[in-house]
């Protein structure tokens, strides 16, 4: 017998511009086990949706959960259990957004991961990479200038976002040690970036080999490397090493957009923290240098998403927001959908964003063999996408695994 009969869903994945005609849907054992109109399975409770659209948990493709300031050098500095305790309370907060699978691009360990799995944390499917790769005075390296101790402590810190490494011997034990320590995938630190101190926009950090290290590593166990990258050039090189996802890509090229599209590179877009911190940055804690930073990619990335639409690139959806800016999360989706069309920009969320995360028939559906994640919407969001805003105001239902985790009274 199934756990949950639920009916009258009216699905919306970003798959078509309309939601579908009314289907039942069967959950057992934490996924979905049918779906169709009118199915007469016996189950031991029901549920009817009707007047709401339901759609697919929802998917970040690049979160850090560990990261409760935006000043990530005094973050990495804080006690390994205080991370994990605001962790813990940022990840409620997203599952509860609707987010029910989550990727995290850089701090965020297999403890972490265990906690969610386990029930000790309720939080989203966390998919991780470990630390990200970084080097010395790239992203992620916030000693600047006056600094020079050592980096060893750092890279064992729960609230350090990457590890050190310089050369190709220390690259590839490092992106070995994360594989090792239960990172799904490998993030390097390829560009400059925007949040650390020592490193412009258009930095071309790791040499050709380091990248090329990584990649072998990483698809000598199975997976990929995705990269940090904002500027052509960067992105260029990281795609001739080997890379097959672009995190941010804000000032690539169209000739590029065109080999992305051409090659199915997945790019994750993150625009909402840019817009997020040239407003307001200084007051959750960005150094002055890094808001002096975000101008350079914050206009070139909106006007790039509708180029990457049009050119047919597999985008996924990104957040990549920091401390208290984290309740900004489903911005993204208004955000876009001034460059974008509804249904495409939900389908970044959904269907799209499993691609990201090699977990394609998993999440982001609603299908046989699927994990039973659903959200109630009250309204349609492929009218308003503001729907998906809102800490979750306008979902009476959030279920992740076949649990609900938000169920309002009237259901």
């Amino acid at each position: 017998m199934a756990d949950l009969l639920v009916k009258n869903a009216r699905i919306v994945d970003g798959t078509q511009p309309e939601p579908t005609d009314p289907v039942d849907i069967v959950i057992e054992n934490g996924l979905i086990a049918d779906v169709g109109p009118k199915l007469s399975a016996k189950a031991n409770g029901e549920l009817d949706l009707k007047g709401l659209t339901v759609i697919p948990g929802l998917v970040d493709c690049h979160v850090h959960v560990m990261a409760s300031t935006a000043n990530l050098g005094l973050n990495a500095s804080l006690p390994s259990s205080l991370i994990a305790a605001k962790s813990a309370r940022l990840m409620n907060d997203m599952l509860m957004r609707g987010f029910t699978t989550v990727r995290d691009l850089g701090g965020a360990d297999r403890g972490l991961q265990q906690a969610v799995d386990e029930g000790y944390f309720v939080g989203p499917r966390l998919v991780i990479c470990g630390k990200a790769l970084s080097q010395t005075g790239g992203h992620t390296d916030y000693r600047g200038p006056y600094n020079n101790h050592d980096v060893g402590w750092y890279n064992d810190r729960l609230g350090a976002m990457g590890r050190i490494c310089d050369g190709v011997p220390e690259v590839q034990r490092a992106a070995r040690e994360e594989i090792k320590n239960g990172a799904q995938f490998i993030k390097a630190m390829a560009d400059g970036g925007v949040s650390s101190p020592s490193d412009p926009i258009g930095y071309l950090v790791f040499s050709v080999d380091e990248l090329k290290a990584m990649v072998e590593i990483a698809k000598g166990f199975g997976t990929y490397a995705t990269g940090h990258l904002y500027c052509d050039e960067a992105i260029v090189r990281a795609l001739d090493c080997g890379f097959e996802c672009i995190e941010h890509g804000n000032l690539i090229s169209d000739a590029t957009i065109e080999r992305v599209a051409r090659d199915g590179i997945f790019v994750v877009p993150t625009n909402i923290t840019y817009d997020l911190l040239a407003r307001c940055g200084a007051d959750f804690g960005l150094p002055p240098e890094s808001v002096a930073k975000v101008s350079d990619v914050r206009e070139a990335g909106l006007e790039r998403l509708g180029k990457m639409h049009k050119a047919g690139v597999i985008m996924g959806y990104g957040s990549d927001l920091l401390g208290g800016m984290q309740t900004e999360q489903s911005g993204e989706f208004p955000l876009r959908g001034r460059y974008m069309p509804a249904d495409a920009v939900i389908r970044s969320a959904t269907v799209d964003a499993a691609k990201v995360l090699r977990m394609e028939g998993q999440i982001g559906t609603i299908a046989p063999g699927a994990f039973a994640d659903l959200i109630a919407v009250d309204g349609n969001p492929l009218e308003n996408l503001d729907l998906l805003t809102g800490q979750g105001a306008h979902m009476p239902l959030i279920m992740k695994g076949g649990e609900a985790i938000k169920k309002a009274a009237s259901l």
